[in-house]
C-alpha cells in the first residue's frame, strides 16, 4: 500500500496495447544468499551462507543446500522447530545506473513477515505484515553501479510472542498466538498441518523506474443492468510530483473504448464503458464463462490489462417460514452451492505454480464443485488461483484473514488489517468467478460459545472488523458483490451465529462426538463447513512415513495426525458400520471407505432437502502436505475415495434414497436447466439378486427443481435386512442404493470376482465381473505404482454385473498386482474377511 492509501495492482499479463511504457519493472529475484543471524540454528547452519530463491522461503533454501532433511517425512517437524525460532538475512546485489527516471520504487508483492529492509545499508523499512505490498521510493538511497539490498527476518515464532505481549493475550485456538501477527495463520500449525513457520520474499520483488505519473491501482467494478453490461473502471493515479497537468485514460472492455482524463488536480478518475447484450459469465453447468479483456492505458506512461466477466451476483438473506434463507443467485438465478474449502496447497506458498493450481481447481471442478471457499486462516491466493477459477466457471467465496481466534482493534493492528484489506479487495474485484467477501472464519462462533468472551475480560476481539471496518471498505472499494460477517453466521447478530434455521452453520460436533447419520438430523439452510477424517492415499503416506512397523499409532504416523484424539474419532466412527480392521492396510482402507461414506451420506440428504438447504461446502479439498484429515485430494495431488464420493453426490441429476414419513422415499434432484422425466425403477432385492418386490414411479422434474416419490410400503419393507437391499433406477442418474443394515450386520460374503487385465493406451482396462454381491469396490491402483490414478470407485455390484476400471499410468504394471486382494478392495473383505 502507498503512503496515499492506493494499492499497486500487479499486471496479470504482459501489455497487448502498443506504445512506449514510462514504467519500466526490473525484478530482482538473482544472487540472492540467506543466513542465519540470531536464534537456534544448528551449528552446520549457523556458519552457513546459503543460496536463496526468491520469491521463496527459507524452508526450501535449507532443503536445497540439503542442510534439512525434508521437513514432511517422518518426524522431521519436531527436528526443525529451530527454524522458526531463528532470524533470517536474506541479501542480493545488483547493478543500477541512474536513466533519469523521477521515481524509483522499491517494489516487495510479499514479505513474510517481520521484516527489516536496507539498501546500501540504509534503513528503508520494518514491515509487519504478510498479506500486503509495499513500495518504497529509494531514489535516494541508489548507488551508480553496485547497490546491495537486504532484508532481515525475525522468528516468526518470537516475534508472535512478543507481539502478543504487546497487544494484550487473547483466546486462540492451537499453540501459537498467530492471532497477533499479520501471518498465514496455519503456518504455526493447524489440526491438518504441521508447524513449520517460514521466513522469506514470498512473492516477487522489483524496482520501478518511472516519471510524470503511474497507475496506482486499476478497479473494474462490474454490474449488469437491464440487460446492459457496464464496466465502471476506477482508475487511481500517483504523480511524480505536485503541479502535473491533465493525464490521459484510455479504457478498453472487449471492442469498446472510452476516453477520459485524470484532472491536473486528481489522482483518480472513473471511466464508464457500457456493452450492450454482452455475453453472460455463469459458473459451469449453468452456463458459458465469457471473459472480456481490458485495458488502460495512462496516455504512454502506463498500462494494466486484465480480464472481467459480465455477471451479477447477490446473497439472498430474506427471513421465511422456516427461518432465514442463505442463497448465492448469480444473473438473478439461485445456485445451489456444490463447494468445498480450500486451503494452502503447500505451506511453502512458492512451491505453488499456476499448473499446481490448475491440477486442483481441475480436480474440483471434475467432481462437480461450483464454489470454492478460500478459508481465513491462509492466503488471499495468488491471481492464477482467481484467474483459473474465472476461466473454469468455479465461484470463489473469499474468506478475510480471520480464523478460530480473538484480534486485537487498536493500532497498529487495525492500520495493518485496513491496508491488507484495501490491497487484495483492489486486486480482486475483477475477477467474476469472486462472489462473496467473508468477515472470518468461526470468530463470532467462538465468542458466543468457546468461553472467549470471559478470558478476554473486556478486550476488543473483532468485533469491529467484522461488522463495521470490512463491510464498509467492501462497500468503498467494491459495492458490486455480497459480504457476510462471517462463517458460521445467522444473518442477525443478535442470534446465535450458529443457528440451523438461519443463514450459513458449521456443523462440527458430528464428526467430533457424533455418528455421520446424524448429519440427517440436521435442516441447515446452508453449510459452509462439515467434513469427516481419512488417511491419504497409501503411497502418498508410505512415500512420507517409514515407521517400521507402520501401524495407526507409530509415531510417525501420529505426527502425521494432527487432529485433536483423531484417531480416536476414526475408531468411534467406524465402529457403528464396519468390524474393527486387522492391520495397517486393513485399517487404511476402512478409515476411507468411512470418509467418502459419511461425507456422501450429509450431502445426499443436503442436496435432498433443497431449496430448504441451498449449499454444502466440504471440509476439505486439498492437503498442504502428507496428512491424516478431511481432505478429498491428498497432499500428493492423489484423490482419495471421498473425491469419487463427492463427484457423486454432486452430480448434476442425484437420485438418492431417503426416510420419509416412516417409510422411504426416491430423491430425485435435477440441478440443470432441462426437464428431467423418466419412469424410476424401485426393488427390493436379496444380495443373490432376486428381486423380492419392485414398482415403477413416475418422475417429472422440473430445472433446479427437487421432487420426493414415497417407495411403495411393500417395496421400502424389508422382511430381512441382513440379506436384502432397496435399488432405485432411472435413466439420466447413477442408481440410489438403500441398505437396510448396517455392513456389521449385513451377510457380506467373500466376493467372488472374475478379473482381466487389458493394456491399453495411457495404461490399463481392469474389467470385473461378479458372481456375488461386492459393496463399494475400488482399486487402490497407486498401490501398484504411485503415478497409477484409476477413473471410477465405490462402485457396488449385483450378482451378474460387470464393470471396467480404466488405469492411468506411465508405468508399465503388474497385470496379477492390479487384481490383487490388496488393491481391488471392497467393504465384503473388511465384514467377511
Amino acid at each position: 500500500m502507498l503512503p496515499d492509501g492506493n494499492s499497486r495492482v500487479p499486471t496479470p499479463k504482459e501489455p497487448d496495447v502498443p506504445g512506449p511504457q514510462n514504467l519500466l519493472r526490473r525484478e530482482l529475484h538473482e544472487g540472492w544468499s540467506v543466513r542465519a543471524v540470531a536464534g537456534d540454528a544448528p551449528a552446520e547452519v549457523a556458519g552457513a551462507v546459503v543460496p536463496a530463491t526468491v520469491p521463496g522461503s527459507v524452508f526450501t533454501d535449507l532443503l536445497a543446500a540439503g542442510l534439512i532433511p525434508d521437513p514432511y517425512l517422518d518426524r522431521n517437524e519436531v527436528l526443525l522447530q529451530w527454524v522458526g525460532l531463528t532470524d533470517w538475512r536474506f541479501e542480493t546485489s545488483f547493478s543500477w545506473s541512474d536513466q533519469g527516471a523521477e521515481r524509483v520504487d522499491l517494489v516487495f508483492d510479499g514479505l513474510d513477515t517481520v521484516a527489516h529492509v536496507e539498501l546500501n545499508d540504509q534503513l528503508v523499512a520494518d514491515t509487519v505484515n504478510m498479506h500486503r505490498t509495499y513500495r518504497f521510493d529509494v531514489r535516494g538511497l541508489l548507488a551508480e553501479g553496485d547497490n546491495t539490498l537486504a532484508v532481515t527476518f525475525a522468528s516468526p515464532v518470537r516475534a508472535a510472542d512478543r507481539l502478543q505481549e504487546e497487544l494484550g493475550r487473547r483466546p486462540h485456538v492451537n499453540t501459537h498466538p498467530y492471532n497477533a501477527i499479520r501471518k498465514m495463520a496455519c503456518a504455526f500449525g493447524w489440526d491438518w498441518g504441521p508447524d513449520l513457520p517460514t521466513s522469506g520474499i514470498w512473492r516477487p520483488v522489483a524496482l520501478e523506474s518511472w516519471s510524470t505519473a503511474r497507475l496506482a491501482a486499476v478497479r473494474p467494478l462490474v454490474t449488469v443492468e437491464e440487460g446492459r453490461g457496464v464496466a465502471r473502471v476506477h482508475v487511481d493515479v500517483e504523480r511524480a510530483g505536485a503541479g502535473d497537468g491533465d493525464l490521459p485514460v484510455r479504457v478498453r472492455v472487449g471492442d469498446h473504448t472510452v476516453d477520459g482524463v485524470v484532472a491536473a488536480a486528481a489522482t483518480a478518475t472513473v471511466a464508464e464503458v457500457v456493452v450492450e447484450d454482452p455475453e453472460l459469465w455463469w459458473p459451469h453447468s449453468h452456463g458459458g464463462q465469457p471473459l472480456y479483456d481490458v485495458s488502460v492505458e495512462l496516455g504512454a506512461l502506463d498500462t494494466w490489462t486484465g480480464r472481467v466477466g459480465f455477471r451479477s451476483v447477490e446473497l439472498r438473506t430474506e427471513p421465511d417460514d422456516e427461518g432465514t434463507g442463505f442463497v448465492v443467485a448469480v444473473n438473478g438465478e439461485p445456485v445451489f452451492v456444490k463447494g468445498m474449502n480450500w486451503i494452502p496447497d503447500d505451506l511453502f506458498l512458492e512451491r505453488v505454480t499456476r499448473e499446481r493450481y490448475a491440477d486442483r481447481i481441475g480436480q474440483a471442478k471434475a467432481a462437480g464443485v461450483n464454489l470454492l471457499r478460500v478459508w481465513g486462516g491462509g492466503i488471499f491466493e495468488s491471481d492464477d488461483f482467481y484467474e483459473l477459477c474465472d476461466e473454469q466457471g468455479v465461484l470463489v467465496w473469499q474468506d478475510f484473514l480471520f480464523a478460530c481466534a480473538t484480534y486485537a482493534e487498536e493500532q497498529p493492528m487495525r492500520g495493518e488489517v485496513l491496508a491488507e484489506a484495501r490491497d487484495n479487495i483492489t486486486r480482486l474485484v475483477s475477477h467474476p468467478s469472486l462472489a462473496l467477501w467473508n468477515g472470518n472464519n468461526e470468530n463470532i462462533w467462538g465468542y458466543a460459545d468457546w468461553e472467549w468472551e470471559e478470558r478476554l475480560d473486556g478486550l476488543s476481539w473483532g468485533a469491529g472488523y467484522y461488522y463495521e471496518l470490512l463491510p464498509a471498505l467492501v462497500a468503498e472499494l467494491d459495492g458490486t458483490r455480497p459480504y457476510s460477517s462471517g462463517s458460521p453466521f445467522s444473518v442477525d447478530p443478535d442470534r446465535h451465529p450458529n443457528d440451523p434455521a438461519h443463514g450459513s452453520m458449521h456443523i462440527w460436533d458430528v464428526w467430533n462426538s457424533l455418528d455421520y447419520t446424524v448429519y440427517r438430523d440436521y435442516a441447515p439452510r446452508f453449510v459452509s463447513e462439515f467434513g469427516w477424517q481419512g488417511p491419504p492415499n497409501w503411497s502418498t503416506l508410505v512415500r512420507a512415513v517409514h515407521d517400521d512397523p507402520l501401524t495407526p499409532e507409530s509415531p510417525g504416523v501420529l505426527l502425521h495426525q494432527k487432529a485433536m484424539e483423531g484417531n480416536r474419532k476414526l475408531e468411534r466412527g467406524l465402529f457403528p458400520h464396519l468390524p474393527q480392521p486387522r492391520g495397517m492396510e486393513d485399517f487404511h482402507w476402512a478409515m476411507q471407505l468411512n470418509q467418502a461414506r459419511a461425507i456422501a451420506f450429509g450431502l445426499e440428504h443436503f442436496r435432498a432437502i433443497s431449496p430448504h438447504c441451498m449449499g454444502a461446502v466440504v471440509w476439505q479439498l486439498n492437503d498442504c502436505w502428507p496428512v491424516t484429515s478431511w481432505a478429498a485430494v491428498d497432499g500428493d495431488g492423489k484423490r482419495k475415495p471421498l473425491w469419487y464420493a463427492v463427484r457423486r453426490a454432486f452430480a448434476d441429476r442425484l437420485l438418492t434414497v431417503q426416510p420419509a414419513d416412516g417409510g422411504l422415499a426416491v430423491v430425485a434432484v435435477n440441478d440443470t436447466s432441462e426437464t428431467w422425466e423418466a419412469s424410476v425403477a424401485v426393488a427390493r432385492r436379496g444380495l443373490d439378486g432376486t428381486v423380492l418386490e419392485e414398482a415403477a414411479l413416475a418422475l417429472s422434474a422440473g430445472p433446479r427443481q427437487t421432487v420426493r416419490l414415497p417407495v411403495p410400503p411393500e417395496v421400502a419393507s424389508s422382511e430381512d435386512p441382513a440379506h436384502e437391499l432397496l435399488v432405485a433406477e432411472a435413466e439420466g442418474a447413477a442408481r440410489a442404493l438403500w441398505h437396510f443394515a448396517e455392513d456389521r450386520d449385513t451377510a457380506l460374503t467373500t466376493a467372488d470376482l472374475e478379473t482381466r487385465v487389458e493394456q491399453v493406451d495411457g495404461g490399463y482396462d481392469v474389467t470385473v465381473h461378479a458372481r456375488t454381491f461386492v459393496k463399494d469396490l475400488v482399486l487402490l491402483a497407486d498401490k501398484v505404482s504411485p503415478d497409477a490414478s484409476v477413473d471410477d470407485m465405490l462402485v457396488t455390484l449385483l450378482p451378474g454385473e460387470t464393470t471396467t476400471f480404466h488405469v492411468s499410468s506411465e508405468a508399465q504394471l503388474d497385470a496379477d498386482a492390479l487384481v490383487a486382494p490388496r488393491v481391488l478392495r471392497s467393504a465384503n473383505q473388511l465384514v467377511a474377511g
